[in-house]
């Protein structure tokens, strides 16, 4: 069988990024930077007013007290968005709004609390210290100056960032587009009726969220049956314009595996392999029409391990995505446990992350969907263990 370590390697060398492309900054959430972002503008493009308020001349009003306010006449009354260059004159004061550009010539804004809020002849009450609740043009940003790198992702407030400085489009690292096939001529779209011997298809969904939570667009494909014919104009149908496909089911030792009769022994390049670990040991990838597929075992949870193990991270990798690898922990195991010899075993386990311990979760079998979907971790055991006692340290993949 082969180990685990060479079939990530194997899978991981399938992924391709696609090029960089620029796109409007509203859809560009989650996606990676592909370029430097280079200030166009000062921040603030002006210098305005940090309160409402009246902007002053400081020396003016440097005696004002609430026992001796300074009375000065209000010249004009400037809103935010007001567009017109002002002047303050010694001796006046001008009504200004928070936001709204300080007139040449005031040198300090002294909050409306501190005044009578007159606008015909405000009282003063309190003195202010020259550049007192004044923005000044450029104290954020200064026009030239690189304020995004190439390799981040970009964050709501990164687009807030953007916006600011009037950027519309971003250059970005696209995502991957995956096409998500499941197998099996039992399986019966959920909110039918099931017939005896038919169960509900659940590995579409849950793998095509689990691309979308890796930072990857999913597409759908339709369920196909056992029968090869369909399977083969089924995936050339839906393969068009995607970066990767996944299929689940049809890979095993048995009769009627579709994907494996489908693809073995055809000109494209798709291998199909045990891998020495449980749940997930049947498995294959390669390339279809120039485009890489992997093919995943048909039970639930073999599946969604399988792609935690060997396609999550090369999928974020490809798309430039921070933190490609689940966190791993060390944990200590809180109770006893067997492994097989020969095989990585990937039980469900329940992580507490204050007490630093581990329990595994549920029965290790690969159709027992239950228990992963409440677990919080996947706790890895290797090939040649055979028992773990109590107390023992072990890794787990934080899966929250």
């Amino acid at each position: 069988m082969r180990p685990v370590e060479e079939h990530q390697r194997v899978v991981a060398g399938l992924f391709r990024p696609r090029p960089p492309v620029t796109v409007p900054a509203a859809d560009a959430l989650g996606l990676v930077l592909a370029e430097d972002v280079v200030a166009p503008i000062s921040l603030p493009g002006f210098d305005n007013s940090a309160m409402d308020g009246y902007a002053v001349v400081a020396d003016d009003v440097a005696a004002a007290s609430p026992e001796s306010p300074v009375r000065l006449p209000v010249t004009e009354d400037i809103p935010a968005g007001r567009t017109d260059l002002l002047e303050l004159k010694p001796g006046a004061a001008h009504r200004i709004m928070t936001g709204a550009m300080v007139p040449s010539g005031a040198t300090a804004v002294v909050p409306v609390e501190a005044t009578d809020g007159a606008t015909d002849v405000v009282e003063i009450r309190a003195p202010a210290r020259p550049g007192q609740h004044i923005r000044r043009a450029g104290e954020d940003v200064t026009a030239g100056t690189t304020v995004l790198r190439a390799g981040q992702r970009i964050t709501p407030a990164m687009l807030g960032l953007v916006a600011a400085l009037g950027l519309s489009e971003l250059p970005v690292v696209p995502r991957l587009r995956v096409l998500v096939m499941s197998t099996g001529t039992e399986l019966v779209e959920p909110g039918r009726p099931l017939r005896p011997g038919q169960i509900y298809e659940s590995n579409a969904p849950m793998l095509a969220a689990t691309v979308r939570d890796a930072g990857a667009e999913a597409v759908l494909a339709p369920m196909t049956g056992d029968d090869v014919e369909t399977f083969r104009t089924t995936l050339a149908r839906h393969a068009t314009g995607v970066d990767l496909i996944i299929t689940t089911g049809g890979v095993s030792a048995g009769a009627y595996e579709v994907v494996k009769e489908a693809l073995g022994g055809s000109a494209d390049a798709v291998e199909f392999v045990k891998v020495a670990m449980q749940p997930g040991m049947p498995q294959g990838c390669g390339v279809v029409g120039g485009i890489p597929i992997v093919t995943l075992p048909g039970n639930p949870v073999s599946a969604l391990v399988s792609f935690e193990v060997f396609v999550r991270a090369p999928l974020r990798r490809a798309m430039g995505l921070p933190d490609p690898e689940r966190p791993r922990r060390t944990a200590t195991l809180a109770e006893d446990l067997t492994s097989p010899r020969g095989k990585r075993q990937f039980r469900r386990g329940v992580y507490d992350r204050d007490a630093g311990t581990v329990t595994s979760y549920g029965p290790p079998a690969s159709h027992h969907l239950r228990w992963l979907a409440t677990a919080n971790c996947l706790l890895e055991i290797g090939e040649d263990v055979t028992e773990l006692t109590t107390g023992t340290p072990v890794q787990v993949w934080d899966l929250a």
